[in-house]
């Protein structure tokens, strides 16, 4: 068995695989490639037949001299600047926390079909319109079935119909009001979406999924693509930098808590948070689609605070003793988690939020809270 040379240290650090700054540490090698990939990106590789013919442990396997010689002739860095040498910035690249299908079509994207290795390409997502169908859940019976789908640049806006041939859609949704994230867990299926919107003030979440990876991969960067088109003219100014964080974004954490209204004499029942930057919305079930309530997280400057444990006095009848009290300008909130662990993390992301300045755009949507409430 050979000895990996040392430099193949520096060759390992580029990529969705990356030793440093919270990725997982790759320890496996494409031969086909010349990457160093981690055990789990090394499972999709094998399962692509143009590149996976050979893919080794870096400890485990045994190397040739050649393949050796392969290896640190390329590279992460190398080849990062072969295959995604012209990747669209709206273009979601994953880390190794996010869901096998977006790793997945990613490592397809770049490998298999070379999506970003030559400019001018123009790809399905770029298109400024998409017409499809996708897997819907019912809102009310909670049965996904088959519903067309229209997104268009020139318009602005995502469109559902029941029917295919339909001449008027279910919903119009504008695009710069979609947020979108894949949530295989929650809706039961590897190529689970999640749309939520906002609908006459009040969030609105779709539930979707296609049975092609790429297809609903496609559908999520061609929404990212239009959103970034509209952001451009909305904020002229704005380098790409600055507008990417506008773009869909993963929520930052969702779980149960017990909770009790806003009397606080009220019995603490359970209920699904989901925390998307400054909107705290909860829902009676993960799949509902409407949130039942929402509270808005300002800055800390203007009253809004986060605070282990409930006030004195607070008959807590649930089962969860970990309290967490949040005060706003309007009202407190109490809510209790199951376990010391996820309320230290609960508060961890609150602060969080609640020490960010706000953007104008987040004072109007203060402003829009206030109103509704």
């Amino acid at each position: 068995y050979c000895r990996l040379p040392d430099h193949f240290q520096q060759n390992r650090a580029v990529g969705l695989c990356r030793p440093t700054q919270g990725f997982c540490d790759p320890s496996w090698g494409s031969c086909s490639l010349g990457v160093f990939i981690c055990v789990q990106c090394s499972g999709i590789h094998r399962n692509i037949p143009a590149i996976g013919m050979k893919v080794k442990s870096l400890s485990l396997s045994r190397w040739e001299d050649q393949e050796v010689k392969f290896m640190a002739e390329n590279g992460n860095e190398l080849m990062k600047q072969k295959y995604e040498a012209f990747v669209p910035v709206y273009y979601y690249k994953p880390t190794h926390k996010d869901c096998q299908v977006l790793r997945e079509q990613w490592i397809r994207a770049k490998y298999e079909r070379k999506e970003f290795t030559g400019e001018g390409k123009k790809q399905t997502y770029e298109e400024g319109t998409r017409d499809g169908m996708l897997m819907k859940r019912g809102r009310d019976n909670g049965q996904f079935l088959n519903r067309r789908f229209v997104l268009s640049e020139r318009e602005g806006t995502m469109k559902y119909f029941t029917k295919y041939d339909a001449k008027e859609p279910k919903a119009v949704i504008k695009v710069d009001s979609i947020n979108a994230a894949f949530q295989p867990e929650k809706i039961g299926n590897p190529n689970g979406l999640q749309i939520t919107y906002l609908k006459d003030y009040n969030t609105r979440n779709i539930f979707l999924y296609h049975d092609n990876g790429k297809e609903i991969v496609d559908w999520f960067n061609s929404i990212r693509a239009i959103q970034l088109h509209y952001l451009k003219v909305a904020f002229p100014g704005a380098n790409d930098a600055e507008l990417m964080p506008k773009l869909t974004r993963n929520f930052l954490k969702e779980g149960y808590m017990e909770k009790t209204g806003p009397r606080h004499t009220e019995g603490f029942k359970k209920r699904w948070f989901t925390l998307d930057h400054r909107r705290l919305m909860y829902y009676k079930d993960p799949l509902d689609a409407f949130a039942k309530g929402e509270a808005f997280l300002g800055h800390q400057d203007h009253g809004y605070r986060a605070s282990p444990g409930l006030p004195a006095g607070t008959h807590c009848n649930g089962a969860w003793q970990h309290g967490i009290t949040i005060v706003t300008p309007e009202r407190s909130f109490l809510f209790t988690c199951e376990t010391e662990v996820e309320q230290q993390d609960w508060l961890k992301h609150f602060n969080d939020v609640i020490s960010i300045q706000m953007s104008p755009q987040e004072y109007s949507m203060e402003a829009m809270f206030r109103h509704k409430h």
